[in-house]
Protein backbone atom coordinates (compact mmCIF):
# COMPACT_ATOMS: atom_id res chain seq x y z
CA UNK A 1 0.00 0.00 0.00
CA UNK A 2 2.83 2.38 0.61
CA UNK A 3 4.38 1.67 -2.37
CA UNK A 4 1.39 2.25 -4.52
CA UNK A 5 0.64 5.53 -2.41
CA UNK A 6 4.76 6.64 -3.20
CA UNK A 7 3.95 5.94 -6.81
CA UNK A 8 0.50 7.95 -6.73
CA UNK A 9 2.55 11.09 -4.99
CA UNK A 10 5.57 10.88 -8.01
CA UNK A 11 2.63 11.13 -10.93
CA UNK A 12 0.35 13.70 -9.13
CA UNK A 13 3.55 16.27 -8.69
CA UNK A 14 4.18 15.61 -12.11
CA UNK A 15 0.46 16.23 -13.49
CA UNK A 16 -0.37 18.89 -11.14
CA UNK A 17 3.54 21.02 -11.48
CA UNK A 18 1.81 23.67 -13.05
CA UNK A 19 -1.51 23.92 -11.94
CA UNK A 20 -3.86 25.97 -9.75
CA UNK A 21 -5.05 23.13 -7.79
CA UNK A 22 -3.87 22.20 -4.46
CA UNK A 23 -0.77 20.44 -3.96
CA UNK A 24 -0.22 17.18 -2.79
CA UNK A 25 2.27 15.95 0.21
CA UNK A 26 3.52 12.82 0.32
CA UNK A 27 0.48 10.36 2.10
CA UNK A 28 0.29 9.19 5.81
CA UNK A 29 -0.77 6.51 6.79
CA UNK A 30 -3.68 6.37 9.69
CA UNK A 31 -6.07 4.07 11.38
CA UNK A 32 -5.60 0.63 13.16
CA UNK A 33 -4.45 -1.08 9.59
CA UNK A 34 -1.32 1.39 9.97
CA UNK A 35 -1.06 1.40 13.78
CA UNK A 36 -0.95 -2.68 14.02
CA UNK A 37 -3.86 -3.84 14.80
CA UNK A 38 -7.34 -4.11 13.85
CA UNK A 39 -10.83 -5.40 14.82
CA UNK A 40 -11.53 -7.44 11.48
CA UNK A 41 -8.66 -9.47 9.98
CA UNK A 42 -10.23 -10.22 7.29
CA UNK A 43 -11.87 -6.40 6.30
CA UNK A 44 -8.95 -4.22 6.92
CA UNK A 45 -9.51 -0.74 5.14
CA UNK A 46 -5.98 1.45 4.66
CA UNK A 47 -6.74 4.73 5.26
CA UNK A 48 -4.56 7.02 4.25
CA UNK A 49 -4.33 10.78 4.67
CA UNK A 50 -2.90 13.21 1.95
CA UNK A 51 -2.24 16.67 2.95
CA UNK A 52 -2.46 19.67 0.88
CA UNK A 53 -0.80 22.60 0.16
CA UNK A 54 -2.44 26.31 -2.11
CA UNK A 55 -0.91 26.54 -4.92
CA UNK A 56 1.03 29.28 -6.55
CA UNK A 57 -1.09 32.62 -5.89
CA UNK A 58 -3.47 31.12 -3.48
CA UNK A 59 -3.12 30.53 0.64
CA UNK A 60 -5.39 28.96 2.76
CA UNK A 61 -6.64 30.04 5.82
CA UNK A 62 -8.70 28.39 8.55
CA UNK A 63 -11.65 29.32 10.05
CA UNK A 64 -13.45 27.43 13.14
CA UNK A 65 -17.04 27.21 12.46
CA UNK A 66 -18.88 28.01 15.81
CA UNK A 67 -22.25 26.83 14.78
CA UNK A 68 -21.25 22.92 14.42
CA UNK A 69 -22.18 20.48 16.81
CA UNK A 70 -21.33 20.92 20.47
CA UNK A 71 -18.72 18.20 20.93
CA UNK A 72 -17.21 18.41 17.03
CA UNK A 73 -14.47 20.82 16.02
CA UNK A 74 -15.16 21.75 12.38
CA UNK A 75 -13.58 24.28 10.03
CA UNK A 76 -13.54 25.73 6.85
CA UNK A 77 -10.81 26.51 4.66
CA UNK A 78 -11.02 29.66 2.83
CA UNK A 79 -9.00 30.25 -0.06
CA UNK A 80 -7.64 33.64 -0.88
CA UNK A 81 -6.08 34.64 -3.77
CA UNK A 82 -2.30 36.12 -3.07
CA UNK A 83 -0.56 38.82 -5.10
CA UNK A 84 2.22 37.18 -7.28
CA UNK A 85 3.55 40.42 -9.21
CA UNK A 86 6.34 40.94 -7.81
CA UNK A 87 7.54 37.43 -8.53
CA UNK A 88 7.03 37.78 -12.37
CA UNK A 89 10.77 37.64 -13.00
CA UNK A 90 10.99 34.04 -11.23
CA UNK A 91 7.71 32.77 -12.54
CA UNK A 92 6.95 34.47 -15.99
CA UNK A 93 4.93 32.14 -17.02
CA UNK A 94 2.12 32.68 -14.52
CA UNK A 95 -0.06 35.78 -14.61
CA UNK A 96 -1.16 37.45 -11.41
CA UNK A 97 -4.87 36.84 -10.42
CA UNK A 98 -5.51 39.51 -8.82
CA UNK A 99 -3.73 42.28 -11.01
CA UNK A 100 -4.31 41.24 -14.47
CA UNK A 101 -7.45 41.95 -16.27
CA UNK A 102 -10.34 38.65 -16.22
CA UNK A 103 -10.11 38.52 -19.63
CA UNK A 104 -6.27 38.04 -20.15
CA UNK A 105 -6.58 35.57 -17.38
CA UNK A 106 -9.42 33.57 -19.35
CA UNK A 107 -7.53 33.52 -22.38
CA UNK A 108 -3.88 33.14 -21.13
CA UNK A 109 -4.03 30.95 -17.98
CA UNK A 110 -5.73 28.11 -16.20
CA UNK A 111 -8.37 28.94 -13.70
CA UNK A 112 -7.44 29.90 -10.08
CA UNK A 113 -8.78 27.29 -7.41
CA UNK A 114 -11.33 29.57 -6.38
CA UNK A 115 -13.16 28.32 -9.46
CA UNK A 116 -12.44 25.21 -9.66
CA UNK A 117 -12.55 23.23 -6.21
CA UNK A 118 -14.21 25.69 -4.22
CA UNK A 119 -18.16 27.19 -3.15
CA UNK A 120 -17.87 30.75 -2.65
CA UNK A 121 -14.50 31.49 -0.68
CA UNK A 122 -13.85 28.14 0.48
CA UNK A 123 -12.91 24.64 -0.28
CA UNK A 124 -15.23 21.75 -1.41
CA UNK A 125 -15.15 18.39 0.41
CA UNK A 126 -17.06 16.44 -2.58
CA UNK A 127 -15.59 18.72 -5.36
CA UNK A 128 -12.24 17.57 -3.86
CA UNK A 129 -12.99 14.14 -3.76
CA UNK A 130 -14.37 14.20 -7.22
CA UNK A 131 -11.12 15.71 -8.33
CA UNK A 132 -9.33 13.16 -6.50
CA UNK A 133 -11.28 10.13 -8.25
CA UNK A 134 -10.48 11.97 -11.62
CA UNK A 135 -7.02 12.23 -10.85
CA UNK A 136 -6.47 7.94 -9.18
CA UNK A 137 -8.36 7.14 -12.43
CA UNK A 138 -6.34 8.78 -14.95
CA UNK A 139 -2.86 8.00 -13.30
CA UNK A 140 -3.71 4.35 -13.09
CA UNK A 141 -2.29 3.07 -16.03
CA UNK A 142 0.85 4.93 -15.43
CA UNK A 143 1.57 3.31 -12.07
CA UNK A 144 3.81 0.11 -11.57
CA UNK A 145 0.54 -1.94 -9.75
CA UNK A 146 -1.52 -1.35 -12.68
CA UNK A 147 0.49 -4.28 -15.02
CA UNK A 148 -0.54 -6.64 -12.00
CA UNK A 149 -3.68 -5.08 -10.08
CA UNK A 150 -6.97 -4.66 -11.12
CA UNK A 151 -8.54 -0.87 -9.79
CA UNK A 152 -12.06 -0.65 -8.77
CA UNK A 153 -13.44 2.46 -7.93
CA UNK A 154 -15.68 2.79 -4.76
CA UNK A 155 -18.63 5.78 -4.32
CA UNK A 156 -17.91 7.95 -1.38
CA UNK A 157 -18.93 11.98 -1.44
CA UNK A 158 -16.39 13.04 1.03
CA UNK A 159 -13.36 10.40 0.27
CA UNK A 160 -11.86 8.94 -2.61
CA UNK A 161 -12.43 4.81 -1.96
CA UNK A 162 -11.04 2.46 -4.05
CA UNK A 163 -9.49 -1.36 -4.10
CA UNK A 164 -6.91 -2.89 -6.29
CA UNK A 165 -7.33 -7.13 -6.70
CA UNK A 166 -5.15 -9.57 -8.54
CA UNK A 167 -7.35 -12.32 -8.32
CA UNK A 168 -6.12 -13.77 -5.33
CA UNK A 169 -5.49 -10.89 -2.91
CA UNK A 170 -7.95 -7.66 -2.19
CA UNK A 171 -6.81 -4.58 -1.02
CA UNK A 172 -9.39 -1.84 0.25
CA UNK A 173 -7.80 1.97 0.05
CA UNK A 174 -9.06 4.87 1.54
CA UNK A 175 -7.51 8.42 0.43
CA UNK A 176 -8.54 11.36 3.32
CA UNK A 177 -7.20 14.77 2.52
CA UNK A 178 -6.51 17.82 4.53
CA UNK A 179 -5.00 20.63 5.64
CA UNK A 180 -2.23 20.91 8.34
CA UNK A 181 -3.08 23.08 11.57
CA UNK A 182 -0.05 25.33 11.28
CA UNK A 183 3.45 23.01 11.84
CA UNK A 184 1.18 20.19 14.26
CA UNK A 185 0.41 16.96 13.86
CA UNK A 186 -3.42 17.73 13.71
CA UNK A 187 -5.14 18.26 10.29
CA UNK A 188 -8.80 19.53 9.26
CA UNK A 189 -9.73 16.32 6.65
CA UNK A 190 -12.34 15.01 4.29
CA UNK A 191 -13.30 12.26 7.14
CA UNK A 192 -16.83 11.66 7.40
CA UNK A 193 -18.80 13.89 9.13
CA UNK A 194 -22.56 13.51 11.41
CA UNK A 195 -25.56 13.49 8.83
CA UNK A 196 -25.77 16.41 6.90
CA UNK A 197 -22.50 17.79 7.34
CA UNK A 198 -22.62 20.87 5.04
CA UNK A 199 -19.91 19.90 2.04
CA UNK A 200 -17.79 23.14 2.74
CA UNK A 201 -16.74 21.71 6.85
CA UNK A 202 -13.70 19.85 7.31
CA UNK A 203 -13.54 17.88 10.31
CA UNK A 204 -10.54 18.00 12.60
CA UNK A 205 -8.48 15.04 13.09
CA UNK A 206 -6.14 13.43 15.54
CA UNK A 207 -5.27 10.22 13.45
CA UNK A 208 -1.98 11.31 12.41
CA UNK A 209 -1.25 12.65 16.38
CA UNK A 210 -2.70 8.61 17.37
CA UNK A 211 -0.28 6.64 14.65
CA UNK A 212 2.81 8.75 16.09
CA UNK A 213 1.63 7.70 19.41
CA UNK A 214 1.64 3.90 19.17
CA UNK A 215 4.97 4.24 16.86
CA UNK A 216 6.46 5.74 20.35
CA UNK A 217 5.14 2.73 22.30
CA UNK A 218 6.54 0.53 19.73
CA UNK A 219 9.82 1.58 20.01
CA UNK A 220 9.98 1.50 23.44
CA UNK A 221 7.72 -2.25 24.15
CA UNK A 222 9.95 -5.75 24.75
CA UNK A 223 9.25 -7.75 21.57
CA UNK A 224 6.66 -10.06 23.61
CA UNK A 225 4.32 -7.22 24.38
CA UNK A 226 1.07 -7.43 23.86
CA UNK A 227 -0.91 -4.13 23.83
CA UNK A 228 -2.07 -4.21 20.30
CA UNK A 229 -3.39 -7.66 21.22
CA UNK A 230 -4.97 -6.60 24.01
CA UNK A 231 -6.76 -3.77 21.70
CA UNK A 232 -7.78 -5.88 18.78
CA UNK A 233 -9.16 -8.61 20.97
CA UNK A 234 -11.13 -6.03 22.52
CA UNK A 235 -11.96 -4.12 19.81
CA UNK A 236 -13.65 -7.56 18.28
CA UNK A 237 -16.12 -8.12 20.97
CA UNK A 238 -17.51 -5.28 21.35
CA UNK A 239 -18.36 -5.76 17.47
CA UNK A 240 -22.32 -5.61 17.07
CA UNK A 241 -22.69 -3.50 20.69
CA UNK A 242 -22.80 -0.23 21.30
CA UNK A 243 -19.42 0.83 22.06
CA UNK A 244 -17.33 1.94 19.02
CA UNK A 245 -13.55 0.76 18.30
CA UNK A 246 -12.90 3.79 18.86
CA UNK A 247 -13.60 3.89 22.28
CA UNK A 248 -11.91 0.93 23.13
CA UNK A 249 -8.93 2.38 20.99
CA UNK A 250 -9.07 5.76 23.53
CA UNK A 251 -9.14 3.17 26.85
CA UNK A 252 -6.34 1.22 25.71
CA UNK A 253 -4.18 4.85 24.56
CA UNK A 254 -5.21 5.84 28.04
CA UNK A 255 -3.58 2.89 30.00
CA UNK A 256 -0.59 2.77 27.49
CA UNK A 257 -0.12 6.18 28.55
CA UNK A 258 -0.07 5.56 32.67
CA UNK A 259 1.09 1.28 32.92
CA UNK A 260 4.92 1.13 31.90
CA UNK A 261 4.75 -0.55 28.21
CA UNK A 262 7.03 -3.41 30.05
CA UNK A 263 4.23 -4.18 31.89
CA UNK A 264 2.18 -5.36 28.83
CA UNK A 265 4.22 -8.64 28.74
CA UNK A 266 2.42 -12.27 27.99
CA UNK A 267 2.78 -13.14 31.32
CA UNK A 268 1.06 -10.07 32.70
CA UNK A 269 -1.85 -10.46 29.77
CA UNK A 270 -4.58 -11.14 32.04
CA UNK A 271 -4.10 -8.21 34.39
CA UNK A 272 -3.87 -5.74 31.20
CA UNK A 273 -7.45 -7.47 30.31
CA UNK A 274 -8.83 -6.87 33.55
CA UNK A 275 -7.55 -3.14 33.47
CA UNK A 276 -9.27 -2.64 29.90
CA UNK A 277 -12.64 -3.85 31.59
CA UNK A 278 -12.44 -2.08 34.87
CA UNK A 279 -11.43 1.17 33.03
CA UNK A 280 -14.32 0.58 30.44
CA UNK A 281 -16.99 0.13 33.37
CA UNK A 282 -15.67 2.85 35.41
CA UNK A 283 -16.23 5.30 32.49
CA UNK A 284 -19.58 4.15 32.01
CA UNK A 285 -20.12 4.51 35.64
CA UNK A 286 -19.21 7.85 36.22
CA UNK A 287 -20.56 8.30 32.54
CA UNK A 288 -17.10 9.73 30.99
CA UNK A 289 -14.31 9.18 28.79
CA UNK A 290 -12.15 11.69 27.97
CA UNK A 291 -10.26 12.15 24.18
CA UNK A 292 -6.93 11.20 24.50
CA UNK A 293 -5.23 14.04 22.01
CA UNK A 294 -7.42 17.09 23.36
CA UNK A 295 -5.97 18.76 26.20
CA UNK A 296 -3.42 15.96 27.13
CA UNK A 297 -0.54 17.29 28.82
CA UNK A 298 1.54 14.20 28.71
CA UNK A 299 1.53 13.10 25.18
CA UNK A 300 5.39 12.12 23.91
CA UNK A 301 7.02 15.30 23.09
CA UNK A 302 7.66 14.20 19.23
CA UNK A 303 3.33 14.38 19.22
CA UNK A 304 3.02 18.44 18.30
CA UNK A 305 -0.39 19.66 19.00
CA UNK A 306 -1.83 23.54 18.03
CA UNK A 307 -1.88 25.29 21.56
CA UNK A 308 -5.51 25.46 21.35
CA UNK A 309 -6.48 22.06 21.36
CA UNK A 310 -3.17 21.30 23.83
CA UNK A 311 -5.06 23.53 26.22
CA UNK A 312 -8.28 22.69 25.72
CA UNK A 313 -11.24 20.56 27.78
CA UNK A 314 -11.07 17.14 26.51
CA UNK A 315 -14.11 16.32 24.85
CA UNK A 316 -16.32 13.52 26.85
CA UNK A 317 -16.59 10.39 24.31
CA UNK A 318 -19.63 9.52 26.95
CA UNK A 319 -21.37 12.55 26.66
CA UNK A 320 -24.77 10.95 25.61
CA UNK A 321 -24.56 9.21 28.41
CA UNK A 322 -25.01 11.81 30.19
CA UNK A 323 -28.45 13.67 28.74
CA UNK A 324 -29.87 10.03 27.64
CA UNK A 325 -30.65 7.46 30.74
CA UNK A 326 -31.83 4.44 28.25
CA UNK A 327 -28.45 4.95 26.13
CA UNK A 328 -26.86 4.87 29.72
CA UNK A 329 -28.45 1.97 30.66
CA UNK A 330 -27.99 0.45 27.37
CA UNK A 331 -24.12 0.52 27.60
CA UNK A 332 -24.03 -0.59 30.87
CA UNK A 333 -26.37 -3.82 29.72
CA UNK A 334 -23.81 -4.59 27.25
CA UNK A 335 -20.65 -4.38 29.49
Amino acid sequence: ITDLMDHYMVYFGHVLSNSFHPVLQRAIGVGSAFEGWSPREQDVVYRVLIPMTPPRGHSFHLELDSAGQRHVRNFRVRVQLECTCSREQQAEDMLCFLHHPEEELRRNQDPSLLDTLCTGSYLDVQKTARWFYQLVRAIWPAVPQSHNWHLVLLPSTRSCQFKVTNGIECFRIEMLFGVRRGDSDIFVSSQPGYAGTPSTLWLETYEVAEVKFFKHIARQAPPDSLHLRCLQLFSRLQLGTGFSTYTMKTIVMHLLNTIPVSQWCRRRFLRRLMDISERLLLALEVKCLNHFIVGNQRLPEEICLPPDVQTAEPPNLFHRLMVDPVAHSQGIGEY
